[in-house]
């Protein structure tokens, strides 16, 4: 499915609606500055992994290259523009950690890290009763993020398995490969 339709149905599904883009776009003043303590946390999470400490320390310098994606992923959330060049980003995004063979049982938790991290600022960043209509934004948004890179994992495994690949893990990682080099 094009990310741009499949962004659109996700919206439908989850609610999301204009009012939700508006106040997450507001949100960006309160989240925006905490991004690079939430990459740092998340990153941190991810090191305590073996695995997937391996697979970020593998090239130098890539963990803080990643710091950098990390907070300008982390201010697109609150940019109030969710188009189709927002989802194809996020496919990007899945298909370049499925090349990696960073897929969803890695992915899943570690999004659970940001979602827990953001709720809890912006419970003691937000007063009163707009901080109702904040998580309700944000979580949905969040929803949203996770199956937008979960579609990407499919599709780079089906392509992976139309290429041929038996082992799912090199079928997800040689799908992702291909569909990135088109």
């Amino acid at each position: 499915m094009d990310p741009g339709e499949l962004l659109n149905l996700l919206k439908r599904r989850t609610g999301f609606t204009e009012a939700h883009a508006a106040i997450l776009r507001e949100l960006l003043g309160v989240m925006g500055p905490i991004a690079h303590e939430v990459a740092l946390a998340f990153y941190d999470y991810l090191g305590r992994d073996e695995e997937l400490a391996a697979i970020l320390h593998a090239v130098p310098g890539r963990v803080e290259r990643l710091y950098g994606t990390f907070a300008q992923w982390y201010g697109e959330l609150f940019s109030g523009v969710y188009d189709s060049a927002y989802a194809e980003r996020r496919r990007r995004i899945g298909l370049v950690h499925a090349r990696l063979g960073i897929g969803p049982k890695a992915m899943i938790p570690a999004m659970g890290l940001v979602q827990e991290l953001s709720l809890e600022h912006l419970r003691t960043a937000l007063r009163g009763p707009e901080v109702f209509s904040a998580v309700e934004a944000f979580e949905k948004i969040l929803a949203i993020e996770v199956a937008l890179v979960e579609e990407s994992y499919l599709e780079a495994l089906s392509f992976g398995l139309l290429l041929g690949h038996r082992d799912l893990g090199e079928a997800l990682k040689e799908g992702a490969k291909a569909l990135l080099s088109s």
